[in-house]
């Protein structure tokens, strides 16, 4: 049927298309009507076409065949935790991030847990090698799939200061990386940089610039072996749909690119979750919408694992419904929506593979600018890279406030009958903390946070 039809057609070249389009603008200026530039200086066309495109598309290095459901659980009370963990695997859950602030007992939390099947991710705002050496020890011989994320200059860029200091900091990871080279220990936070404001050719840049720290350290002559293992970046996918999927895909290509000059693996591993940024306290439910198509954006990107946002993630504390909510979310996209049926759904779309492209070369530019201003760590010592992220939050705040970008039911339609005061558990805003910092921290603020301020002092 399809090669009859395509028999009968005559092929339509894109010089003709743009002539038809053209005739149709009737005198109007096609780039000014039809072209728009995108925060990053991409500039969109209306329509891509065959002829754009000399050479076949590039394989994405690393695209996963499928991808998994997480859920986030934080570690405060261990059989707490381990009851909410079971009972989400049961339930759908592929993959569990467990969170904690200090150490615990692994035998309590991961009592009945199931190794082979589920896939575990770390998030500590701790550092200390006994403890990773204890876990690591624990999983020897549970056949299980762990990702440690231990990341130091994330914790600085986040906090301001180091774990403990530089010099131990970098001794602890020395320790660990030595005795478990084979295990999958780093991360590379840049989630932290699209919630702070940064546009998606900033977080590219500075993912690669992150990871260049660890690579260059990690990698040096005089070591025997290279990391046997991936490294993990955890991304925040934002609600540029197409943009998002091409950021994917773009990481995947540039961390290809550097890792082969360091002579180590060229797959990297990818967990996606929905920005904080664009999420409101207001008419809360539109949340729901929000980070469906940001979870879409992250399986066709090709994440490894993506972990939703509950929609009242701002506001209430760890609760069953919302994490139910957000779990399903992902279970309809996988098992009703048939989001697990291909593995690269965006190959050969002529629009995204044009993105991925225009994406990682500027952020290639970038990141080679930045390693000639002395590299990642030097430029977020001198503060440059929070300048950068706070130019660009500052033009996306600019649009919020002017309208043109719109938040549906916060400046856009909003419902003046809306209420939130007595349904605050967490305080859904930037804190300002006065301890001492060794650099300013890059902080995280959504862009609706002054509005949803105004509306709550204004609440009867």
């Amino acid at each position: 049927m399809s090669k009859f039809l395509f028999e009968d057609f005559d092929e339509v070249s894109a010089k003709q298309w743009k002539q038809k389009i053209q005739y149709d603008l009737k005198g109007a200026d096609y780039n000014e009507t039809l072209v728009w530039k995108s925060p990053e200086g991409v500039n969109v066309k209306p329509f891509y076409h065959e002829d754009d495109f000399p050479e076949d598309f590039s394989p994405i290095p690393g695209q996963p065949q499928s991808w998994k459901i997480a859920q986030e659980i934080f570690i405060d009370d261990e059989k707490i935790a381990n009851n909410i963990a079971i009972d989400a695997i049961n339930r759908g859950a592929e993959s569990i991030i467990f969170s904690a602030a200090e150490d615990f007992e692994p035998r309590t939390v991961f009592k009945d847990f199931q190794f082979e099947t589920v896939s575990i991710y770390f998030n500590f705002t701790f550092l200390s090698e006994a403890f990773y050496s204890k876990l690591i020890k624990f999983f020897s011989d549970k056949n299980a799939t762990v990702h440690y994320n231990i990341d130091l200059i994330g914790n600085l860029a986040r906090t301001g200061n180091w774990f403990h200091n530089l010099k131990k900091d970098h001794e602890i990871l020395d320790t660990i990386f030595q005795k478990h080279e084979s295990e999958n220990l780093l991360s590379v936070d840049t989630g932290l940089y699209q919630n702070a404001g940064a546009n998606s050719v900033q977080q590219l840049a500075y993912a690669l610039a992150h990871v260049n720290e660890y690579l260059n350290h990690v990698c040096q002559p005089e070591r025997s072996r290279r990391p046997a293992e991936v490294i993990t970046f955890n991304l925040a996918t934002g609600p540029n749909y197409f943009f998002e999927i091409a950021k994917i895909r773009a990481l995947r290509k540039l961390y290809a690119t550097l890792a082969s000059e360091y002579g180590t693996t060229e797959t990297c591993h990818i967990i996606a979750t929905p920005s904080k940024r664009n999420k409101t306290l207001y008419d809360y439910n539109v949340n729901l919408l929000r980070s469906t198509t940001e979870c879409m954006s992250a399986v066709l990107g090709g994440a490894d694992t993506v972990c939703n946002l509950p929609y009242d993630a701002l506001y209430h504390k760890s609760n069953e419904f919302g994490e139910r909510i957000s779990r399903n979310q992902l279970l309809i996209l996988k098992h009703e929506s048939y989001f697990d049926t291909a593995s690269n759904p965006a190959d050969g779309t002529y629009y995204i593979e044009s993105l991925t492209d225009e994406l990682a070369e500027k952020a290639l530019q970038l990141f080679k600018e930045i390693e000639k201003g002395g590299g990642f760590l030097h430029q977020l010592k001198e503060g440059l890279i929070q300048k950068k992220i706070k130019e660009s939050a500052e033009k996306e705040q600019q649009l919020f406030d002017s309208g043109a970008l719109k938040l549906l039911g916060t400046n856009y339609h909003p419902n003046k009958n809306d209420r939130m005061k007595d349904d605050l558990e967490l305080f859904p805003f930037v804190k300002h903390n006065p301890t001492k910092t060794l650099i300013a921290p890059i902080i995280e603020k959504r862009i609706a946070e002054i509005t949803e301020q105004e509306r709550l002092n204004q609440e009867s």
